[in-house]
């Protein structure tokens, strides 16, 4: 049924728009909207199920950090407070507010009572009259609730089921386990077969634990709740379609669902509007439609000229324009809704080449290698992370020159907030959707729900440029062909690749083209799109897991060439401050119960200590371990990030595992679970520098690569030089460069020979400096030697300190001899340095920019610094 039913009509500025609609139309956005919500936040109270001893709640939440506030449990991420609520999960709980409704609002035509999120099985009554019933943490849930309200106070009650009980005999129903990982041990599960009930449940698969974080399955009221009136109709969706775009102009379909009441009828008003990035009003429609029952869309086409373009970071700006639609009836509004977008053209290439098959991202016409990282929730108790955090942890991604982070399929799919700061910082957004290593049932209930919770998250999401692909899944293709799962699922077997082949394949691929289908595709990361085995170096993505997961080399990463390379990590600890935040004095061993608990993997430790002494000697004491491990990860990392790069165009992504930590914990994080930046960090905004010098030792050569994203040429200067640890300089070499864009190359070969010239490897630093226009645009160091080989100097750092605003300070550090892993803290406070974990060499200094997080002087800062090197460690 169409809904248009007039011709769209351009108007030609805001006074023709003035005089063709009526005046309630005209009115400031407040008054404009008959549709009306009433947030229901407030009042809300809990209690085990059962028991009388209610408690107040905070809405949104969820049940541990309720039990935290009122003081009913320990801090849960306490020394091994963990194992003594896993209670917590296995019962039951309610959560209930009354809420007022005026004599006016019952006269509406109708009042639905919305939740945003429900984690996850749980019943509502209204007023004692059941209400709905929900089964899935992704999705909203709303019901006609007007039947049920009076006037006054209103009771409003829901019941959540346990997420363990409600699930506990589907495997023995199925016959058959879906979780496709065996070793539990290994993953650091705690208790009594948690993540067995995970592919059973929609809830985030990282509740039931894994190898880093702990298990909480929780449950509660985990997006607001609210109160919806409105009368003959509403508009239940906004959705802006690019058609074409050029420099030039772009053609947009502004898609305007509305749903009529029962007795909608009669002429109505679209009123559209468009503001661009700099907050000028732009082209505005209105169009004339027929108001009727049920859902229906009206499409308008708009026309920009010269459209501003929105590219990942480093490539462009990213301009975001604005789009509102409004619904009038008879001068009276009804409804309205906005929705913001960058506009772009994106495509994931896939063309054979010597290689194979290449993939790659293509914004606006530019090859973009993507630099970026694994996004993991940021919190294990998700309604804990305030904007506040995910603009620091996002911002830090954006200035160590990333362009992608990746959204685990083992999470949640984040709120808008998050991909809102995605979008105006040029990060793109590799989504997975939220299904991980496990196999998934395929009845018509659960397909009905996953179909129902696809919709609602690719129609929420689909306006924001960031999102660069829909992934169906995390390693379930892999698992499938290289863990050993069909022999697992025994006679089950084919039904269960069936079920596989049915979301993958069918469900997801449908919903997303009846939803967004401008948009790639990819039905499991890592895959080869059945071209290859999934992991393939020749066709799709890889995910790269012998280095740390075996015992593989730390080398071994240099022989992966994948086409794109979306999942690869090594660990590291926490340093000393962070550790003692979930410490006391007596766990401060790394061998001790309470460090062993907060290392997930029960061959973690182990695993990092065997790596750690290959390349180090034995730290000498516990923060020396804690710093020499970041140490190790960071150089690990490096290594393999390098490679990717200068692999350019046969390698177009490097994602490292993992940008943030939701606990403290040994992780492979850059960052952890208190905001502190590890090494890592501090090396990935070298490694990924828009312009990088990385030189590389190839056979009996040492070859200088450059590697540019940038889109031009760039006129610049090499210089490559060999020191002693006293600065004595044994080789030099300079050249000018003309770095081609898009690019790896080496511009220099140095046999090792004429290099080392029979010198003592192990006391000698390669230097390469690329510079252009005066500044600085990148440096490395190499070295021919293992760190546990060298006899490094004892540094004698000097810092001078100088105020440069009330918060900001400068420190200068000089050191007559070389200085490797110069790491910089207070022993008292906290603050950021711009730069940390680099090698000074000998008879330069290095200026950095410090920020206080308090209140501090010079002389308490000179007091304070701490300054810690490679060769202090041991």
């Amino acid at each position: 049924m169409r809904l248009l039913s007039t011709p769209v009509r351009q108007l030609a500025g805001l006074a023709l728009l003035a005089a063709a609609l009526p005046a309630a139309a005209q009115q400031p956005a407040a008054a404009e909207t008959g549709k009306t919500i009433q947030p229901i936040l407030t009042g809300w109270r809990f209690h085990q199920a059962g028991k009388d001893n209610w408690q107040p709640a905070t809405v949104p939440g969820c049940v541990h950090t309720d039990l935290l506030a009122t003081k009913q449990i320990p801090d849960p991420l306490y020394r091994d407070n963990e194992r003594k609520l896993q209670w917590i999960g296995k019962t039951d709980w309610d959560y209930e507010t009354t809420f007022d409704v005026t004599p006016a609002l019952l006269q509406r035509q109708h009042l639905e009572l919305v939740f945003k999120g429900l984690d996850t099985y749980a019943d509502v009554t209204l007023n004692g009259t059941p209400l709905l019933h929900a089964d899935n943490m992704f999705r909203e849930w709303r019901a006609e609730a007007r039947p049920l309200l009076k006037a006054g106070a209103n009771r409003l009650l829901v019941h959540f089921r346990s997420p363990l009980n409600e699930v506990a005999d589907l495997p023995k129903k199925y016959g058959y386990n879906l979780f496709a990982i065996n070793d539990e041990q290994a993953m650091g599960y705690v208790g009594d077969k948690g993540p067995v009930l995970s592919p059973y449940t929609r809830k985030a698969p990282y509740h039931y634990g894994w190898d880093w974080g702990p298990r909480f399955v929780g449950l509660g009221i985990w997006q607001p709740v609210q109160l919806e009136a409105w009368d003959a109709a509403k508009i239940t969706d906004f959705h802006v379609v690019q058609r074409q775009l050029s420099a030039q102009a772009a053609t947009l379909a502004l898609a305007v669902e509305v749903e009529g009441a029962a007795t909608a009828s009669g002429p109505a008003t679209l009123v559209l509007e468009t503001t661009g990035p700099d907050g000028q009003p732009g082209p505005r429609l209105e169009q004339a439609l027929t108001l009727q029952p049920g859902r229906h869309t009206a499409t308008a086409e708009v026309q920009l000229a010269s459209p501003q373009l929105w590219y990942p970071a480093g490539y462009g700006a990213q301009p975001l324009y604005t789009f509102r639609a409004r619904l009038v009836q008879q001068g009276r509004p009804l409804d309205a809704a906005r929705t913001r977008t960058g506009l772009r053209t994106l495509a994931l290439r896939r063309e054979k080449d010597l290689y194979g098959k290449s993939f790659e991202f293509v914004v606006n016409g530019i090859p973009i290698f993507a630099k970026g990282v694994n996004w993991i929730p940021a919190d294990i108790f998700q309604t804990r992370v305030t904007p506040r955090r995910y603009h620091q942890l996002l911002q830090a991604a954006r200035d160590c020159n990333m362009n992608m982070v990746r959204v685990w399929g083992g999470g949640i799919y984040e709120n808008q907030y998050f991909y809102d700061t995605c979008d105006e910082m040029g990060l793109l957004v590799w989504q997975d959707f939220l299904f991980a290593c496990s196999f998934y049932p395929g009845n018509p209930e659960f397909t009905d729900n996953v179909r129902q919770e696809l919709t609602y998250q690719v129609r929420r999401l689909r306006d924001h440029p960031s999102i660069a692909i829909w992934v169906g899944n995390n390693e379930n293709e892999v698992a499938w062909q290289q863990w050993g799962v069909p022999e697992k699922m025994g006679s089950h077997k084919l039904e269960v690749w069936s079920n596989y082949l049915t979301l993958y394949r069918d469900l997801i691929p449908t919903v997303l083209h009846e939803n967004d289908p401008s948009r790639p595709y990819w039905s499991s990361s890592p895959s080869s799109d059945f071209e290859d085995i999934a992991g393939s170096q020749t066709t799709g993505d890889m995910h790269y897991w012998d280095v740390w997961g075996s015992t593989a080399p730390i080398s071994d990463y240099e022989k992966q060439v994948p086409r794109f390379m979306s999942e690869y990590g090594f660990q590291s600890f926490p340093e000393l401050k962070s550790v003692q935040q979930f410490t006391q004095p007596a766990d401060l061993d790394i061998a001790s119960p309470v460090m062993k608990e907060h290392q997930r993997s029960a061959v973690g430790n182990p695993r990092l200590t065997e790596y750690l002494l290959r390349d180090y000697r034995q730290p000498k004491d516990f923060a020396s371990f804690l710093y020499v491990s970041q140490v190790l990860q960071a150089q690990a990392i490096k290594l393999s990030a390098e490679h990717l790069r200068r692999s350019r165009p046969r390698t177009m992504g490097s994602m490292y595992w993992q940008l943030d930590d939701c606990w403290g914990v040994a992780s492979w994080s850059s960052i952890d679970y208190y905001g502190r930046w590890k090494a890592l960090q501090y090396y990935a905004k070298r490694f990924y520098a828009p312009v990088l010098v990385s030189p590389h030792e190839e056979g009996d050569q040492v070859r200088v690569y450059v590697v540019s994203d940038r889109t031009s040429a760039l006129g610049a200067s090499l210089q490559v030089r060999l020191l002693d640890f006293a600065g004595k300089v044994l080789y030099q070499q300079a050249a000018p460069l003309q770095v081609e864009p898009l690019t790896s190359k080496a511009y220099l070969a140095i046999p090792k020979d004429k290099l080392l010239k029979g010198r003592d490897a192990t006391k000698v630093v390669l230097s390469c400096a690329l510079t252009a226009g005066g500044a600085t645009l990148s440096t490395n160091t190499h070295y021919f030697a293992r760190p546990k080989d060298m006899a490094l100097p004892k540094a004698g750092i000097t810092a001078t300190w100088r105020q440069a605003t009330d918060s900001t300070y400068q420190v200068t550090l000089r050191n007559k001899t070389l200085a490797r892993e110069v790491w910089l803290s207070l022993a008292q406070g906290d603050g950021f340095f711009d730069d940390n974990y680099f090698d000074l060499l000998p008879g330069e200094t290095k200026t950095l920019t410090f920020k206080s997080e308090g209140a501090a002087t010079l002389a308490e800062l000179r007091q304070r610094l701490v300054v810690r090197t490679l060769a202090e460690a041991f």
